[in-house]
C-alpha cells in the first residue's frame, strides 16, 4: 500500500544563488532545529542519501571526491524526460548535438562533439547497467524505468576505462524486486503524441524474481515540409526490458538482462540554416526554392534503428568482506538511413545515407576489497571487442551537375555510388585503485590502468552506376567523385595510460574537500567513407588518439539538518589531438566530406556549481549550472567557413586557434522545483516547473557566422493529483513542455555550396499523464 506521506527525495541537482535569495526569504525555515510534530517526526523533509557507484562500489554521492549530478528515476518521470537529448535541460556543462540516431553526440564540458563518427567513439562514455555503449546512437531509446542516472565529469579511466577522456553519463535501470510491484502509465498530447509503458516484477520463486518493462511512444512531428505538405520530425519508437534476478543466499547474485528497442522515423528533417552566397546562386540556377528556417524537400526523409542487447551480472561476496564481480555483455545495433540531403525541392541528390551494422561483446572482472581499514581498493580486467560495417550510398538526380557543378556536363546526373567499409576493434586493459586513509579525515586515492587497443579496417568504393556516357573531363569529375577505390588493409595500434592522484579532506561530517588531477587517452580510429583518400593517400582515413589532462578543486556539504545541499568545483582541462568531425573538400574536388581529425589543441576551464534545497515542508528545490570556457589553442589547419571558402581565391585552411570550441555554452543552468501538500481524504495536489538556459554557442567546426547557435531557454510545467486507489496510487497530471514556444536548435552541420542545415528542437507541447503503482 502506497503512503501519501512526506517522504525523501533522491536528488543531485542544485541550486542558483538566486535561489538563496527565496530561501532566505522563507524566514526561519532552516533554523537550527527542524520543527516536529507532537511524535517528534520533523515536519520538513531531509535529503536522503544518494547511493553511486562511481568507484565501482556503493557509496554516499557525498563522499565521494569527484563531481557528480544525480537524477533519479523519479525525477526523471517529474521533468518528462525520456530521450538522451533531453538531459541537458537537467544535467550541467552537457551538450547533447543530435540529428538522428547515428549522427548523436554526448559532450560534457564542451569536449566530445563528434556527431557522425562511425569508426572513432565519443570522448563521453555512455554505460547502461555497468556496460559501455560503443556507439551514442545505442543510448537513442525512450528512457525506461530507469533507477538513476549519474553524471561523473572529468577523464574517468581509470575505473570506467573505455574511451571517457571527457567523462561517463551512467545510466541504471530498476532492478527485479522480491516484493511484488507493478506500474502502468499513458500520456497523451498534441501533434498526435502518444507514450504507452509499463512494469511488473516479483518473485519467480523463493530464490528467482523477475522483471519485465516496455513502452511504445509515437507523434505526428512538428516540422512542417512547404514542397508536399508532410510532417517531419515525427515517428514511433518501441522497447521491451526483461531481467531475471537469482538470489539463493545473501553471498551471491546474478541478474540476467535482455532488452529490445526499435525507432521508425522521419529524425534527420532539417531545416535552411545559412547559407553562402553560392549556395543561393546554385540553388537559383536548378530553379529551386529554398527558404530560410523552412523545411522544402521532395525526397524520402526516413531512419530505421534496430537494437537488441543481453548481459549478466554475477556478484559473489567472498570471506573477509571481498566482493567479485564479472559483467559479461553483447550488443547489436542497425541503423538504417533515407535522406534528401541537399535541402532542395528538386531533383540533385535524391538520397543519400550511411547505414550500419555494429556488433559489440566486452567482459568485465572486478574485485572489491572490504573497507573500514587503513586502505581499500578496487582491481580488474576488461575486454571489448567491435565489428561494425558500414555501407554509404548516394543517388544522384537529372540536376546533379548544376548545383554541384555549375555547369551541366553530364559527369554526375543520374549516378549512383556505393561504399563499403568495416573497423574491428579489440581492447584489453587491467585497472586498480586504492584509497590510503591517512587520518580520519584525510584520504589520498591512487589509480591507474593500462589500456592496449588495436584497430583493423578497410574502405572500398565499387565503380559508379548510371549517367550518360562521358569522356574527357566529366569522366575525369565523375572518377574523383565515384570511381572504384581501395583503401587496402588498414591499421591502428595503441597502448594508453590513464591515472588518477586525489586528496580529499573531511572538515566535518558535512563537508567534504577534494582535490584531484588525472590524465586519460582515447584510441584512435578511421573515417569509414573514401572521402580524403583517393587525394590524399589512405594515411588520410586514420585519426590519432586524443589525450586529456585534468584538474579539480571542489567541495561537497549537506547543511541545515540534511535540508540543503551545497556542492561546487573549479576544473581545468587541457587536450591534445582533439578529435572532430571536420568538413574536407580536396582541391580541386566539387564536393566535400564529412571527416575524422584531429582538430589540434584546446583548453576547457570553468565553475560547476550545484545544490539540492528543501525549504519548506512539501517544496524541493533544486539548480545546477557551469561557467566552461573551451578554446582551441592550436587549430592552424581548420576548415574555412563556407563565408570565406566560397569567395575566389580563398585559402585552403583557417586558423582558428583562440577560438571558441563548436557546440560548448559559456553559461547552463538549470532550475527545476515542485510543491505538494496534503488535502482531505488522502489526496496530494502538486505543481512542478523547471527552466533550462544555455547561452550561444559555436554550431560547426569552421565556427562560421551563418552556424551560430543563439542562447536559449526552455521552461516546462506541470500539475497533478496523486491519490490512493485500491490498493495502488494513482497520479493524474497535466502538462506543458516548451511552455513560451521557444525556438531553438539541437546541432547544425555543414553541407556542400556553403550550405549550414540546422535540425530545431521541439516546440510547446501539452498533454495529460495517467499512472498507476501498485
Amino acid at each position: 500500500m502506497h503512503r501519501l506521506i512526506p517522504r525523501a527525495r533522491r536528488s543531485g541537482l542544485a541550486l542558483h544563488p538566486l535561489t538563496l535569495a527565496l530561501l532566505l526569504a522563507t524566514g526561519n525555515a532552516f533554523g537550527d532545529e527542524p520543527d516536529t510534530t507532537s511524535d517528534g517526526q520533523p515536519t520538513v523533509d531531509a535529503l536522503q542519501t544518494v547511493t553511486v557507484t562511481a568507484r565501482r562500489r556503493e557509496e554516499n554521492a557525498q563522499d565521494v571526491p569527484t563531481p557528480i549530478t544525480t537524477l533519479s528515476g523519479d525525477t526523471l518521470d517529474k521533468q518528462r524526460i525520456y530521450k538522451i537529448q533531453d538531459l541537458q535541460q537537467a544535467l550541467p556543462s552537457v551538450n547533447v548535438a543530435y540529428i538522428h540516431a547515428r549522427q548523436s553526440s554526448l559532450a560534457i564540458r564542451g569536449i566530445g562533439n563528434n556527431p557522425a563518427s562511425d569508426g572513432l567513439e565519443g570522448s563521453a562514455g555512455i554505460y547502461l547497467d555497468n556496460v559501455y555503449l560503443g556507439r551514442p546512437g545505442m543510448a537513442v531509446f525512450d528512457l525506461m524505468d530507469i533507477e538513476q542516472l549519474d553524471l561523473l565529469r572529468g577523464p574517468q579511466g581509470t575505473l570506467f576505462g573505455k574511451n571517457t577522456t571527457a567523462g561517463v553519463l551512467n545510466i541504471t535501470t530498476r532492478k527485479p524486486t522480491f516484493t511484488p510491484e507493478s506500474s502502468i502509465e499513458t500520456s497523451g498530447g498534441e501533434n498526435g503524441y502518444f507514450q504507452g509503458k509499463g512494469s511488473v516484477s516479483g518473485p519467480l520463486t523463493d530464490t528467482l524474481a523477475g522483471r519485465l518493462s516496455l513502452y511504445r511512444t509515437r507523434d505526428d512531428g512538428y516540422l512542417n515540409n512547404l514542397a508536399d505538405g508532410r510532417t517531419l520530425l515525427g515517428g514511433e519508437r518501441e522497447g521491451v526490458r526483461g531481467q531475471l534476478l537469482f538470489q539463493p543466499n545473501d553471498d551471491f547474485n546474478l541478474r540476467w538482462i535482455n532488452e529490445y528497442n526499435s525507432e521508425n522515423s522521419s529524425q534527420g528533417s532539417g531545416v535552411i540554416y545559412g547559407g553562402s552566397d553560392l549556395f543561393w546562386r546554385r540553388a537559383a540556377l536548378v530553379g529551386a526554392h529554398p527558404v530560410q528556417g523552412k523545411s522544402n524537400i521532395d525526397g524520402r526523409q526516413n531512419v530505421s534503428v534496430h537494437q537488441n542487447a543481453s548481459s549478466v551480472e554475477a556478484n559473489w561476496n567472498l570471506n573477509g568482506g571481498y566482493k567479485l564481480t564479472s559483467i559479461s555483455a553483447y550488443r547489436y545495433w542497425h541503423f538504417n538511413p533515407a535522406n534528401d540531403s541537399d535541402e532542395l525541392d528538386v531533383p540533385v541528390i535524391r538520397d543519400l545515407g550511411y547505414e550500419i551494422h555494429d556488433r559489440q561483446f566486452s567482459q568485465e572482472i572486478r574485485l572489491a576489497s572490504p573497507t573500514g581499514g587503513a586502505f581499500d581498493y578496487v582491481v580488474g580486467a576488461y575486454a571489448f571487442r567491435q565489428s561494425l560495417n558500414n555501407r554509404y550510398f548516394v543517388n544522384l538526380g537529372p540536376l546533379a551537375d548544376l548545383n554541384l557543378i555549375g555547369a551541366n556536363l553530364n559527369a554526375l546526373n543520374n549516378v549512383s555510388s556505393t561504399s563499403k567499409g568495416w573497423i574491428d576493434t579489440d581492447s584489453f586493459a587491467l585497472f586498480s585503485q586504492g584509497t590510503w586513509h591517512l587520518t580520519d579525515k584525510l584520504d589520498f586515492t591512487l589509480g591507474l590502468r593500462g589500456t592496449y587497443e588495436e584497430k583493423k579496417a578497410q574502405v572500398e568504393r565499387s565503380s559508379p552506376v548510371g549517367g550518360a556516357p562521358v569522356s574527357g573531363l566529366p569522366a575525369a569529375i565523375r572518377a574523383s567523385q565515384a570511381g572504384a577505390y581501395d583503401s587496402g588493409d588498414l591499421s591502428l595500434h595503441n597502448a594508453a595510460p590513464s591515472a588518477l592522484l586525489s586528496l580529499s579532506y573531511r572538515f566535518d561530517d558535512n563537508l567534504l574537500g577534494y582535490a584531484s588531477l588525472s590524465h586519460g587517452e582515447k584510441s584512435g580510429g578511421v573515417n569509414l567513407t573514401v572521402g580524403s583518400a583517393p587525394s590524399a593517400g589512405a594515411d588520410s582515413l586514420l585519426v590519432g588518439p586524443e589525450r586529456a589532462n585534468d584538474a579539480e578543486l571542489g567541495i561537497k556539504s549537506t547543511l541545515f539538518d540534511r535540508r540543503l545541499q551545497l556542492n561546487a568545483n573549479l576544473f581545468w582541462t587541457g587536450i591534445t589531438g582533439y578529435q572532430a568531425t571536420t568538413y574536407y573538400q580536396p582541391s580541386g574536388s566539387l564536393t566535400g566530406y564529412q571527416v575524422l581529425a584531429n582538430a589540434g589543441d584546446l583548453r576547457s576551464r570553468g565553475l560547476e556549481f550545484e545544490a539540492t534545497a528543501l525549504p519548506l515542508r512539501g517544496l524541493t528545490l533544486n539548480f545546477n549550472g557551469s561557467f566552461n570556457d573551451v578554446t582551441y589553442l592550436s587549430f592552424k589547419d581548420a576548415p574555412c567557413p563556407a563565408e570565406v571558402s566560397s569567395q575566389p581565391n580563398a585559402p585552403a585552411t583557417c586558423d582558428l586557434s583562440g577560438e571558441r570550441v563548436m557546440g560548448a555554452s559559456r553559461w547552463i543552468a538549470n532550475l527545476n522545483g515542485e510543491y505538494k501538500w496534503q488535502l482531505d481524504n488522502r489526496f496530494e495536489p502538486y505543481v512542478t516547473a523547471s527552466y533550462a538556459y544555455r547561452s550561444e554557442a559555436e554550431g560547426t567546426l569552421d565556427n562560421s557566422n551563418l552556424s551560430k547557435i543563439p542562447g536559449y531557454g526552455l521552461a516546462n510545467f506541470s500539475v497533478g493529483l496523486r491519490h490512493e486507489v485500491g490498493d495502488g496510487l494513482l497520479d493524474a497530471s497535466l502538462w506543458v513542455k516548451n511552455a513560451f514556444d521557444k525556438e531553438y536548435y539541437q546541432a547544425v552541420i555543414a553541407s556542400s555550396n556553403g550550405l549550414y542545415v540546422g535540425y530545431p528542437g521541439q516546440p510547446r507541447v501539452t498533454g495529460v499523464t495517467l499512472r498507476y503503482d501498485f
